[in-house]
């Protein structure tokens, strides 16, 4: 394949998610009831929730997916990973194998429950197990963050496009830093402690309650860093490429690549600052405790 043909490709792959996450965003904003919709299920704790809306807004997007795409893998937050089926119909049909589709079909789930305003859709597509396009939709602010790898992020909002640029030549001192916070209780303590022996080295501290929106946040430059433990591949595949190709350094801590361990965006300065510091606190000492505790 020519890197014109691979551009197209993912080109055509954002459309699909655009219009999927679109259609997903609408349908969970169109939720009016008087009360909090209702919680069918927990996952990891009491706190971890899913709702009905979760599940009606994956099963949407797989559906549009697959109308265009019938031959592609889709891995869901809710559902799992479902293989396509056999090439045929559709745009293209699809070539099973080489494409997936990493899906949150409500990103701040919590938030949506209380009426906030921070929850989003996430869709990010691999191509051979490479991210090349992502979409994250935010409805309640009337707000798209795109990338496709290799050609910037942008924020749509109505019909203005604009060009987005990660903060750069911002010292740790003066960092506004976003992070979030597990469902189990041994690693928010840990959590905790690295937020109180940060906070005295920073600018100050958000959390927003959606990993997929504090990551386009880097991306526009209203957070100037965020970190994360124990964040699932769909929290952050799109919001990640979203975050790099606005200029952001994304990746783990020690030169690690980001994962469910830890999640780290910053301009590249900065992030050098946040993972020195972040390493000498040892932000993963809940699972050496939870160790402890179970041996």
């Amino acid at each position: 394949m020519t890197d014109t043909q691979a551009d197209e490709d993912a080109e055509a792959l954002l459309r699909i998610a655009v219009a999927a996450a679109g259609e997903a965003g609408r349908l969970l904003a169109s939720w009016r009831g008087d009360e909090r919709p209702e919680v069918v299920e927990t996952k990891s704790s009491p706190t971890d929730v899913v709702t009905e809306m979760d599940r009606r807004s994956e099963a949407l997007i797989t559906s549009r997916i697959r109308a265009h795409r019938p031959g592609d893998a889709v891995l869901g937050e809710e559902g799992g990973q479902t293989a396509g089926g056999p090439a045929g119909g559709g745009s293209d049909g699809g070539r099973p194998g080489r494409v997936r589709w990493v899906v949150d079909p409500l990103d701040g789930t919590v938030n949506y429950l209380y009426g906030l305003f921070d929850w989003a859709v996430s869709i990010a597509a691999e191509v051979n197990g490479t991210v090349v396009a992502g979409v994250v939709e935010v409805p309640r602010r009337g707000e798209t963050f795109t990338a496709v790898v290799g050609q910037g992020a942008w924020l749509h909002r109505g019909e203005a496009r604009v060009a987005l640029h990660c903060t750069s030549g911002v010292p740790l001192g003066q960092a506004l830093v976003g992070t979030g916070f597990g469902y189990d209780s041994g690693r928010r303590r840990v959590q905790g402690e690295v937020i109180a022996a940060l906070l005295p080295y920073i600018r100050d501290i958000r959390r927003g309650g959606s990993a997929s929106v504090d990551l386009c946040s880097v991306a526009a430059g209203r957070l100037d860093a965020f970190f994360e433990r124990g964040l699932n591949y769909w929290d952050f595949a799109a919001g990640g490429l979203i975050a790099r190709e606005a200029g952001a350094s994304v990746g783990g801590l020690a030169g690690k690549m980001e994962s469910t361990s830890m999640a780290v965006a910053a301009g590249p300065g900065l992030y050098q600052e946040l993972d020195t510091f972040l390493t000498r606190l040892n932000p993963e000492w809940d699972a050496q405790r939870s160790q402890e505790r179970d041996g």
